[in-house]
């Protein structure tokens, strides 16, 4: 298969060892670190005959992009230059965020990576993470599964893919060191760092739900050598846990069963109600599925109103 082999030849490249000069110093995934699944590799193990081009051909533009950016941060990070400065005063804090908000983020929050965090055989270059979320266009999201959804979901990994990369060149000309976590590919469980960043709670559909853009948005990360970035300590969103076991209608919505309203157990630190199997099928088959983020009654319901509700009942 011509793209299969075409994408895992490029993916060799995306391996942060063949860029950092001190291997040692890389942050690794450990015993408790989950199995990642790349998504064009998922498209590609699990379209049926006749499938494969009706998804990929109309996002293949967005797809190659976001595969470069993905490139571009692995390679960038011989940009960073030796330094001791692991400081930053709160007026740079507030330059990055105006920036990344200038570039379209919706949302920014900090927080330390945990090791069970990075994918089996993956690996980083610092502990800090700046994350970052982008809200997915609703009314297309509304029409999922579609071409027009799919499209938009390409949209937000290609944007983010190109914004990581520029906030990551810009946190260097601060005097940082950096590194780019692109929304395609990335190398640590996403949801879980945005939701030690406060910025939100995983819900039962393995996505981040946050008082924003609900589930309607992807993330994406730099990594830097930032100590004293303002990390959060507190998250004030984790009753969407409890609202989420009642709630359960993304359970009912999935085309292919695939979410448990029972979690199960992957790890030490983790847990999923996500059969990647049975999600596969119609994601590769059907414009990537997004049934359950159309949904979720965080995406066409606002935030207080929902956590209003639900706690005072």
């Amino acid at each position: 298969m011509f793209l299969k082999d075409k994408y895992n030849k490029q993916k060799k490249s995306l391996n942060l060892n063949l860029y950092a000069d001190d291997d040692s110093k890389l942050l690794k995934s450990n015993k408790d670190s989950p199995v990642g699944h790349e998504v064009p590799l998922v498209v590609f193990e699990y379209s049926r005959a006749g499938n494969l081009h009706k998804m990929i051909l109309p996002v293949l533009p967005k797809l190659i992009r976001a595969i470069s950016s993905a490139m571009k941060s692995y390679r960038d990070v011989k940009k960073n230059k030796i330094s001791d400065k692991t400081n930053i005063i709160s007026d740079n804090i507030n330059k990055i965020e105006n920036y990344a908000k200038s570039l379209g983020c919706s949302q920014i929050g900090y927080t330390k990576v945990e090791n069970w965090m990075i994918f089996k055989g993956k690996t980083i270059l610092f502990p800090n993470a700046i994350v970052i979320t982008m809200e997915m266009d609703k009314k297309e999201i509304a029409k999922a599964p579609g071409n027009r959804t799919l499209k938009e979901v390409f949209r937000t990994y290609q944007d983010l893919g190109s914004i990581v990369n520029k906030l990551a060149d810009y946190i260097r000309t601060l005097g940082f060191q950096a590194q780019a976590g692109p929304a395609l590919g990335g190398d640590v469980i996403y949801p879980a760092l945005a939701e030690a960043a406060g910025l939100g709670a995983t819900g039962l559909h393995g996505l981040l739900i946050s008082p924003d853009t609900g589930s309607s948005q992807r993330i994406a990360v730099v990594y830097t050598n930032i100590e004293n970035l303002p990390f959060s300590n507190k998250n004030p969103h984790l009753w969407i846990k409890d609202f989420c076991k009642v709630c359960n209608k993304c359970v009912k919505k999935c085309p292919g069963e695939a979410i448990y309203s029972e979690s199960v157990k992957t790890g030490k630190y983790t847990e999923s109600h996500i059969n990647m199997e049975k999600c596969a099928v119609p994601f590769a088959n059907d414009f990537g599925c997004t049934v359950c983020i159309k949904e979720c009654v965080f995406t066409s319901n606002t935030y207080l109103k929902i956590k209003t509700g639900f706690l005072n009942n």
